[in-house]
């Protein structure tokens, strides 16, 4: 089992005098990194070329230590290639953050500091954290970590550390999971979380920032900038939003799931919004797919199933919204009621939730699967043409 990095962010205690060699530091570092990517040809990403190119001319001009030159071209190769992936253009790099190893970084678990090594030296800082952080660093020895500067103008510390890895839960028992819009997820114990409230919240911002974008774009100067930090606020404050309530909703499926030792399993929805997009729908349906985080929420239950040793797998999604629970036959969904002929009757989502936690619960078994439908057959034991196209593969 791979290994899981966790970030633990730290705010640094520091003194002016110490302040203004870090905005140094970190100028030099932003102006280093700027000055690569504009010498370099666009085409090369890869951290080599950039180096043998770059390296020495850096090392002479911005005067930085020789390990920080490494992180700016380490940081001007990766970010070239997640550019590359997005098919985006490099932004120009701010004076706001610089990366550090462990020949530029030390933690000191004993006092609570770290030694960072800046412009003209190294330092060592305190670091004014509680015991939700002290807990994370307690027994590592990380061996890198990034300087922050926020916009509030205090310094943060980020440190990586490897936590060892629990030992993999196996189970032959699965906790289903269905994400969806009407409900955000619900598990097959039941456990729901439904969307009415959080729409209506989400419409509240979509109404807000349409008065602010039209607001934004007439009136006086004063009031145009005005409307556009308003828009800016209030991006972060959705954005908060989400990622508190993905936080939530994946820690509790992983409780759960640890609780009761099962495994997790959920659809694969990989492409699916493109899918969706491709389908002819009016603006507000097109919004209300778009705007929340499904991805960001499978990423926060992969690493807390990594973290708490829970076993997390994909089921394919065909089917599992209209596939009865109890016989595996297509049945009939509307809306969010679900009923088949064999005399199922439940939510349709915790339903599907149900049949995914059966296709889970099939990808541990090497044996065979077991999972089949059940079919009508006539007098002569053959399968009726009816039912034929409602088996699933077993």
């Amino acid at each position: 089992m791979t290994g899981q990095v966790l970030t633990v962010s730290c705010k640094l205690g520091v003194e002016e005098v110490l302040a203004q060699e870090i905005d140094a530091t970190l100028q030099g570092f932003a102006d280093c990194c700027n000055w690569i990517n504009s010498i370099v040809d666009p085409k090369v990403t890869g951290r080599l070329a950039i180096h043998k190119e770059t390296y020495h001319f850096c090392k002479q001009t911005f005067e930085l230590p020789a390990n920080l030159v490494c992180q700016a071209i380490s940081r001007v190769s990766s970010n070239r290639k997640t550019a590359k992936l997005k098919n985006a253009r490099l932004k120009k790099f701010k004076p706001t953050s610089a990366g550090y190893d462990a020949r530029i970084f030390s933690f000191n678990e004993h006092g609570w500091t770290v030694k960072l090594t800046l412009k003209n030296g190294r330092y060592s800082f305190p670091l004014l954290i509680g015991n939700y952080q002290k807990h994370l660093l307690s027994g590592e020895t990380p061996t890198s970590a990034t300087l922050i500067k926020r916009q509030s103008g205090e310094y943060y510390i980020q440190i990586q550390v490897k936590p060892k890895p629990l030992e993999v839960t196996e189970s032959e028992e699965c906790l289903g999971v269905d994400l969806g819009r009407k409900s955000i997820a619900y598990t097959s114990e039941g456990e729901n979380w439904d969307a009415d409230a959080i729409n209506k919240l989400r419409d509240h911002y979509a109404n807000l920032r349409k008065t602010l974008q039209q607001k934004a774009s007439k009136g006086t100067r004063s009031s145009r900038r005005r409307c556009r930090e308003l828009l800016k606020r209030l991006s972060g404050k959705e954005r908060r939003f989400q990622t508190w309530l993905n936080h939530t909703i994946s820690y509790r499926i992983v409780k759960s799931a640890a609780n009761n030792k099962k495994i997790v399993a959920i659809e694969d929805l990989t492409g699916i919004r493109d899918d969706l997009n491709q389908q002819p729908r009016n603006a507000y349906e097109r919004r209300r797919t778009n705007s929340w985080a499904f991805y960001q929420l499978r990423v926060f239950l992969t690493y807390k199933c990594l973290k708490f040793g829970i076993k997390l797998i994909t089921v394919p999604p065909a089917y599992t919204s209209v596939s009865c629970a109890s016989c595996l036959r297509i049945g009939n969904r509307n809306g969010k009621s679900f009923s088949c002929k064999c005399g199922w009757k439940c939510d349709a989502d915790h339903n599907a939730s149900i049949v995914i936690s059966r296709l889970g619960g099939v990808v541990n078994r090497p044996e065979g699967s077991g999972l089949f439908c059940l079919l009508d057959r006539d007098d002569s034991g053959l399968l009726k043409a009816s039912s034929m196209p409602q088996a699933w593969a077993g």
